[in-house]
């Protein structure tokens, strides 16, 4: 689903800033939003040297934080997001603390190799859920937002080499392989990070004065 904060329809934009750092999402974002004819700049892109602390309550808090720290930094059109991968045997959990697992020094295998010791001691399956809340800010502040999710659950062994984070221990329902075993193509058809894009992109296109 996706909300908007006002119905205003801006002028054609011809670049739009990604909000991370990440060089996974970076890429994800890149090939979701390819087909929209625009510049795709990312932080580096403007030398942008921010860090976001993302002290929200929730992944939208996060992504609008994000989102709008960014575009008030570089006076542009910014797409953010904050995504986190929940656990039903840890009650949710890591959520909103998925990237920080183990501190904000952690690789993402450490932070894989954690996650399966706190679910060492649980049955399985350890059923599991990743879901994504993307932000679009506008220069003067308004923000837009979409979410997206994507059932699985997490296996003990890492399979596949492609993705990042917690890609190879989450095996997606009714595909029986992990995200890290998906083609970029396939992945982005799927996966929660895509589901939350496509929520957005009408109102993306409206704002951005995209639409046909």
């Amino acid at each position: 689903m996706w909300y908007c904060s006002s119905s205003h329809t801006e002028k054609v934009v011809e670049s739009l800033l990604l909000g991370t750092k990440n060089k996974g999402k970076l890429a994800e974002l890149r090939a979701l939003l390819d087909g929209l004819g625009m510049a795709l700049l990312d932080p580096q892109n403007l030398d942008l040297q921010l860090d976001v602390d993302e002290v929200g309550a929730d992944y939208a808090s996060n992504a609008s934080l994000k989102a709008a720290t960014f575009s008030a930094a570089s006076g542009m059109w910014c797409l953010a997001d904050d995504t986190g991968l929940e656990v039903d045997a840890l009650e949710g959990a890591p959520g909103l603390h998925s990237a920080r697992l183990i501190g904000p020094t952690g690789t993402d295998k450490q932070r894989r190799q954690r996650l399966l010791a706190l679910l060492a001691p649980y049955p399985r399956p350890w059923t599991a859920r990743f879901l994504s809340v993307v932000a679009l800010a506008s220069p003067g502040g308004a923000i837009d937002l979409a979410e997206g999710e994507c059932q699985g659950e997490i296996i003990p062994e890492e399979r596949g080499d492609m993705g990042f984070g917690y890609d190879p221990i989450f095996l997606l329902h009714g595909v029986g392989r992990t995200m890290a075993e998906l083609e970029m193509e396939e992945k982005n058809r799927l996966s929660h990070r895509a589901n939350a894009i496509q929520a957005i992109l009408p109102i993306l296109r409206k704002r951005l004065g995209l639409e046909a």
